[in-house]
């Protein structure tokens, strides 16, 4: 199906102001949006010497996005048993890879990226929010960030097994004109660079969802 984006979405000045209040910082120094520090938090989930395999600042960058992941699920994640090879398959993921360049294997039932994301969800406490949120924590340019708020703006079905790939689909229509103009509201708002497309799209559905 089509990623339905809601007209106001597409408002640049609309969108780079919900995008300058995400990563608006407090008069204390603390971020106005805890999520705001989701991909940054350590250098990123995707930085070098931790690109394949979880950490425990993983988590705690999941709980910045409202995700209370419980320590045995953690510990289930950080120290499996052989039979569940987490960061195996993780490393089968491409880590350099945006979603608008990726191949449609990458995303589709059965990639590496969607057996991890269902073997995760069945770890009892993290489910499948939690489970997409440390896959985009580990893999933000290629997996998007998906949860009630994203679903409800963008009218997904209940069984949504597509939006990785209806979000790919969408980012390379029209010569890639939604990732043209993602680009674009990012620089209006001044957020950096190292904020992925995919991310921008996310806060701004989601701010969108909570706020209108």
């Amino acid at each position: 199906m089509n990623l339905k984006i809601p007209v106001a979405l597409w408002d640049r000045e609309y969108v780079a102001d919900l995008l300058r209040r995400y990563w608006a910082t407090l008069p204390d120094g603390t971020p106005a949006y805890t999520g705001a520090r989701f991909e940054r938090l350590g250098g990123g989930g995707d930085r070098e010497e931790v690109v394949n395999h979880f950490t425990a600042e993983d988590f705690v960058a999941v709980a910045m996005l409202s995700v209370n992941i419980p320590a045995r699920a953690i510990l289930h994640v950080l120290e499996p048993v052989e039979s569940a090879d987490f960061n195996g398959l993780l490393s089968e993921i491409p880590s350099d890879t945006e979603l608008v360049d990726a191949a449609p294997g990458h995303v589709a039932q059965g990639s590496p990226a969607w057996t991890l994301w269902t073997r995760l969800r069945e770890v009892d406490g993290i489910g499948p929010v939690g489970a997409g949120k440390l896959l985009a924590r580990k893999r933000p340019r290629l997996l998007p960030v998906y949860d009630s708020v994203v679903k409800k703006v963008f009218e997904r079905p209940t069984q949504d097994l597509t939006f990785w790939s209806d979000v790919r689909t969408e980012l390379r229509s029209d010569q890639g004109a939604l990732t043209s103009y993602l680009e674009e509201v990012r620089e209006l708002a001044e957020i950096g660079e190292d904020i992925s497309v995919l991310r921008v799209l996310d806060v701004a559905a989601w701010l969108h969802g909570k706020t209108s």
